[in-house]
C-alpha cells in the first residue's frame, strides 16, 4: 500500500498528539521531529481539526491536541481522511481509473478478487490499531 504524503504526515502528527495527549503540541515540534515543512504540517493539522480528530488550542502554550482519547482513534480513521476510497469493484490492475480491464467481461477476475481481499484485510488491520496502541512503550 502506498500512502500519499499528506496521509503519512497526518499519521505522524496524530501519533505525536497521542504521545503528548495531556498537552498541546506545536506545528514546529512535529515539523522538526519528522523533518517536514511547517506549512505542510499546519495544513494537515487543520484538516485533522476540521474533521474533528484534533482541536486547536490558542494562546501561549497552544498548539494542537487530539479531540478524542488515543484509544478511540484508529489508524484507518486518519487514512480515510486523506486517501480516496476507490468505488466498489474497482480493478487495481487498470492503468488509469476508468480504463478498460483486460479481464472485463470474464465471469470472474481472480486477480481483482485477490486485490480486493488484500485491501479489506489491510483496512481491517488499520481499523483494529488505535493511536494508543502505536504510542504504547
Amino acid at each position: 500500500m502506498n500512502l500519499n504524503k499528506s496521509t503519512r504526515y497526518a499519521l505522524h502528527a496524530a501519533l505525536e498528539m497521542s504521545l503528548y495527549y495531556d498537552q498541546p503540541i506545536t506545528v514546529s515540534q512535529i515539523a522538526d521531529r519528522y523533518e517536514i515543512p511547517e506549512n505542510v504540517v499546519a495544513k494537515v493539522l487543520q484538516q485533522l481539526a476540521r474533521a474533528g480528530v484534533a482541536r486547536g488550542v490558542r494562546g501561549v502554550g497552544g498548539g494542537y491536541r487530539l479531540a478524542h482519547a488515543p484509544a478511540d482513534v484508529a489508524v484507518q480513521d486518519i487514512i480515510d481522511l486523506f486517501e480516496p476510497v476507490p468505488p466498489p469493484d474497482t480493478c487495481m490492475l487498470r492503468e488509469l481509473p476508468g480504463a478498460s480491464c483486460p479481464g472485463e467481461g470474464q465471469p470472474v477476475c481472480r486477480l481483482m478478487d485477490l486485490f480486493q481481499e488484500v485491501d479489506e484485510t489491510v483496512r481491517a488491520t488499520f481499523s483494529s490499531v488505535s493511536l494508543a496502541t502505536l504510542a504504547a512503550p
